[in-house]
C-alpha cells in the first residue's frame, strides 16, 4: 500500500474514534491538533519527565485514566518493563490500543474504574494518576485504593486546581496545617492555604463529571492522608509522591 493510502487509512481510524483529548502524532496524523489547551499533553510532559527516572528498564507502571494512552507511551519508550493502562471509558482504550499500536509498543490496558484497581492483583514501582481526580465523586477513597492496591513507590498525581494563591504554582509549598485547632476557632477557615475542595454540583468547562477543585493545600493533604510523602511539584498542578 503507497504510503499516502497508509496515512489517509489511518486518519479515518482516527476520525472514526471521535474527538480526542490527547494530540498525538500517530504516522504523520495530529490526533487533537486543535487542542484548547495547546500541544496537550506534551507541553505536561517535558515539565513532568525530569523528576522522573531517566530509564525505567526493571520497572512496572500503571497509568490510571490512561485516556488516549500519551503518557502510557512515554513510560513505554523510557524502558518500562510493564505498562498497564486502565480507564472506564472504552472508547479512550480504543483510541490508546490504536496509538499503541501505530508506535508498535506493547501495553496491556484493561476497562477498570479507579474504585476497582483491586483487581488487577499487582503492585507497580510508578502509578500515574493524571486529570482523574476532579472527575470522582469519591476521590480520597481512590486514593486510599490506590495506596492500598497498586502503588509500591512513586505516584504522580495532577489534578486541576483553583482557589488559593499556592494553586498552580511550582514554587514552595503551602503553610503547614497544624495538628489541631480548636472549637472556636472559625478564622482559620477564612485563611487562603488552608485546604479546601470545591464542590461543583452542576458543571465546570461544560463537564458534568468536574466534580471537585481542590486547592494546593487540599491536594497535597489529601495525598498525606492518603499515605503519601510529597517530593517534589514538577508543574504547576503535578504532584510527585513517595508511598509512605
Amino acid at each position: 500500500m503507497p504510503d499516502h493510502a497508509r496515512t489517509d487509512a489511518l486518519r479515518q481510524r482516527i476520525a472514526a474514534l471521535g474527538d480526542w483529548f490527547h494530540n498525538m502524532d500517530l504516522g504523520g496524523v495530529q490526533t487533537a491538533p486543535n487542542h484548547f489547551l495547546g500541544d496537550y499533553p506534551a507541553f505536561q510532559w517535558e515539565r513532568l519527565r525530569p523528576a522522573l527516572p531517566a530509564d525505567l528498564t526493571g520497572m512496572r507502571v500503571l497509568d490510571i485514566g490512561c485516556n488516549a494512552g500519551f503518557f502510557s507511551i512515554q513510560m513505554k519508550q523510557l524502558g518500562a518493563d510493564q505498562v498497564v493502562a486502565v480507564d472506564h471509558d472504552p472508547r479512550y482504550l480504543a483510541q490508546a490500543k490504536l496509538a499503541a499500536e501505530v508506535h508498535d509498543l506493547d501495553i496491556s490496558f484493561r476497562q477498570l474504574s479507579v474504585y476497582d484497581i483491586g483487581q488487577l492483583g499487582a503492585r507497580f514501582d510508578i502509578v500515574l494518576f493524571m486529570g482523574v481526580l476532579y472527575h470522582l465523586r469519591h476521590p480520597l477513597l481512590a486514593l486510599d485504593l490506590i495506596h492500598e492496591h497498586v502503588a509500591d513507590d512513586l505516584l504522580v498525581m495532577q489534578s486541576m486546581e483553583r482557589g488559593g494563591p499556592a494553586s498552580g504554582t511550582v514554587g514552595a509549598s503551602p503553610a503547614e496545617v497544624a495538628e489541631n485547632y480548636d472549637f472556636y476557632n472559625r478564622d482559620v477557615f477564612d485563611q487562603p492555604d488552608f485546604p479546601r475542595l470545591h464542590f461543583i454540583e452542576h458543571r465546570y468547562c461544560g463537564d458534568p463529571t468536574n466534580w471537585w477543585l481542590p486547592n494546593r493545600a487540599c491536594a497535597e493533604a489529601m495525598l498525606r492522608s492518603a499515605g503519601f510523602d510529597i517530593l517534589a511539584r514538577p508543574a504547576a498542578e503535578i504532584t510527585l509522591c513517595r508511598r509512605r
